[in-house]
């Protein structure tokens, strides 16, 4: 049976490579912390189910300290000539998008369509992971596509991926510190005191105040959070349950629906949301970081209006 563990595990092993290219590579100033930062998150992944928590525990703050010291920097590279780039470009033209258009397609196939396959009694696919793991042996089958397509060989790819990732740097862990934060947050009863400090200072016995409040917390919280599906149990335990469905008897399928549509417009405002703010402009070298979400602000304001009006509208109905 394939399961999670054997993800992590190929991926651990991309991440040490990672490391070994800082400390094999030329010199640079951040080369020792670099190698550490991505060999404690090889070792995450490889034997973080492994080990005690509190050892975890110590390793995801090496990892939070090294990150936030700037002690993570990408590795010297040779940029390639910009006119072979065009040349690649012309040459494979279109074909270039395959791999990536293959990731999707594969991962709905492999979650549908294998989840129940089995094999002298046992499923192929761990059931209780069956998405993720689809997902991973769909990267590496685009992987395979795209050596083919490209014509490249294993060790280029290898090389590349790791280039990528050395560019995109510690941004690369945030969506999973968020992540924990979320359950960490829910475990901690964040919605529920969140629920008492909302029900005693607003007038929340209105239904349009008690709308307005549910919104703008999720956008607020996910422009804390980076993530609306960290802010999502927070607020709703705190007030879309308790006040929204509970007192003023809302539709919970549209209230659920509504909340997270809204909280995504705080996604748009944060640099928490590193994966799709911050990446991007490292990816593009831009000058200025936060040119992404400089971009995005008035859309995002805009439709956080709109969404808190579409929800007072629709989910009492």
């Amino acid at each position: 049976m394939i399961g999670l563990r054997t993800i992590y595990l190929l991926m651990g092993l991309f991440l040490l490579v990672i490391s070994l290219r800082h400390l094999g590579g030329p010199p640079h100033p951040r080369r020792w912390s670099s190698a550490a930062f991505w060999g404690l998150l090889a070792f995450a992944f490889v034997a973080g189910d492994r080990v005690p928590p509190a050892l975890m525990g110590g390793v995801a703050l090496l990892l939070a300290l090294l990150a936030g010291f700037g002690g993570v920097r990408a590795a010297p590279s040779t940029p390639r000539a910009a006119e072979e780039l065009k040349a690649e470009s012309r040459r494979l033209g279109n074909r270039l998008f395959l791999p990536a258009l293959a990731i999707p397609v594969l991962t709905l196939a492999g979650a549908l369509g294998l989840k129940r396959v089995v094999l002298a009694g046992r499923p192929v696919l761990d059931p209780a992971n069956a998405t993720l793991v689809s997902l991973g042996l769909a990267c590496l089958l685009a992987l395979l596509l795209a050596l083919r397509v490209t014509g490249s060989g294993p060790r280029r790819a290898l090389s590349e991926g790791a280039r990528l990732a050395d560019t995109i740097g510690w941004a690369a862990i945030l969506p999973l510190y968020l992540a924990t934060l979320g359950a960490v947050f829910a475990k901690a009863g964040v919605g529920t005191a969140v629920a008492i400090l909302l029900t005693r200072f607003l007038p929340l016995g209105s239904p349009t105040a008690a709308v307005a409040a549910y919104g703008l917390g999720m956008a607020l919280f996910t422009v804390i959070m980076g993530n609306a599906f960290a802010a999502f149990p927070v607020l709703t335990a705190g007030i879309g349950l308790p006040v929204l469905v509970g007192v003023h008897h809302a539709n919970p399928a549209a209230m659920a629906a509504m909340g997270m549509l809204t909280g995504y417009c705080g996604t748009l405002l944060t640099p928490m949301a590193a994966n799709f703010n911050l990446v991007p402009a490292a990816l593009l070298e831009l000058h200025d970081p936060h040119a992404v979400i400089k971009a995005q602000a008035p859309t995002a304001l805009l439709l956080l209006v709109v969404n808190i009006v579409m929800m007072r509208v629709l989910i009492f109905r």
